[in-house]
């Protein structure tokens, strides 16, 4: 048996008041999803179908995807899927990000190698106009404002989007990996229904990831 500890923090109780709290109302938040391993696309449409089956998230929206070549990690990687989700929920900070990880437990992510492939990743983006400088959740995400992977989906799905006061438009145009970020070709389905930046063909019965604080049961 490995002797690796799969707990991720956000498995523990809030570390701040502010993390754990919850919104008297539905906040905007930014999800930032990636996989590089088994079937990245399939993946994808399996974790936006599991947000918008969950109980207080609404107003699911997903971007086109992008490949990208991995940033970091060890040579050799397959490249990746990329794609932003935006909805709004009243879950607390602390809770989306449980949500988060639930749904890479559910695609069997293994935190072994920083920057290492991976089945799926969910990072939380932002979370309305809260600021956190907790290292288990630092908002907005500390590195999102230079990454072209994340920009350019956000900015493909809101022209208008905004990160900590800054035009999502200007971040991405100053991003060191913007140009080699390309956007996926829009597969069948997608094509068939006439749009290519929707969010995908849910699954008949789309799994919610864990249960706990996204199945309503949460103070």
């Amino acid at each position: 048996m490995s002797g690796v500890d799969w707990r991720h923090p956000a498995e523990d109780p809030a570390p701040t008041p502010a993390l754990g709290a919850r919104p008297a109302e539905p906040v905007a938040a930014v999800l930032a999803l990636g996989a590089n391993l088994r079937e990245p696309a399939e993946t994808l449409d399996a974790a936006v179908a599991a947000l918008s089956a969950l109980p207080h998230v609404t107003d699911v929206q997903a971007s086109p995807r992008a490949v990208t070549a991995p940033v970091g990690g060890p040579p050799g990687q397959p490249d990746y899927l990329n794609q932003v989700v935006t909805l709004r929920t009243d879950l607390a900070p602390w809770e989306l990000l449980a949500v988060a990880h639930r749904l890479e437990q559910e695609h069997h992510r293994r935190r072994e190698v920083r920057w290492g492939a991976r089945t799926l990743d969910v990072d939380v983006i932002a979370y309305g106009d809260l600021v956190s400088d907790h290292p288990d959740l630092t908002l907005p995400h500390p590195r999102a404002a230079e990454r072209g992977f994340v920009l350019l989906p956000w900015l493909w799905l809101d022209p208008d989007a905004v990160l900590a006061g800054r035009p999502v438009a200007e971040l991405a145009a100053l991003a060191a990996d913007s140009p080699g970020v390309r956007r996926a070709e829009p597969e069948r389905h997608r094509l068939l229904a006439g749009r290519d930046d929707v969010v995908p063909v849910r699954p008949r019965a789309p799994r919610a990831p864990g249960r706990d604080a996204i199945d309503g049961s949460a103070p």
